[in-house]
């Protein structure tokens, strides 16, 4: 039996939850959907969905489970949560970049931090700055930093 992970984020959707999950899979390598799960007959004054129709979505990037739920336009992403994607190197912050900003909002990309087609917020990080920023050294961690960082 597969362990279960602690600590699952939940994505809530209007009704894109299979459409993002495939989208952020394609992205991230060692990724996969894990199951699909639809609406049926029962509770449908509730839901208000078609029996069939894709309820949740669990699925996993690089190993990290994640569940996306088509749940309704109740509730939007804002910036109070964001993933944020470790990069090694300029062409890995390049590539998560490239793939993740696809047809997200241009006007919420700034330093890093964008908005993706679905309104997730995620901030692409180059683990150099993350280790400057961390450093006794002073002049590392309070130097001169790009504007966006001040």
């Amino acid at each position: 039996m597969q362990a279960i992970q602690k600590i699952t984020p939940c994505l809530w959707f209007d009704d894109q939850a299979e459409e993002a999950a495939m989208f952020y899979t394609a992205i991230f390598r060692n990724s996969r959907i894990v199951q699909i799960s639809r609406y049926g007959e029962a509770g449908y004054e509730v839901h208000g969905r078609a029996a069939g129709t894709v309820m949740s979505v669990a699925f996993e990037l690089d190993g990290q489970g994640f569940t996306a739920l088509n749940g309704g336009p109740v509730f939007k992403f804002n910036e109070a949560v964001s993933f944020q994607v470790n990069c090694k190197t300029q062409e890995e912050v390049d590539y998560y970049w490239a793939g993740l900003s696809d047809g997200g909002d241009e006007q919420a990309q700034q330093c890093g931090w964008f908005k993706d087609r679905y309104g997730v917020s995620w901030q692409v990080v180059p683990i150099a700055l993350v280790e400057m920023l961390a450093s006794p050294d002073h002049d590392k961690s309070q130097g001169r930093w790009p504007r966006c960082f001040r």
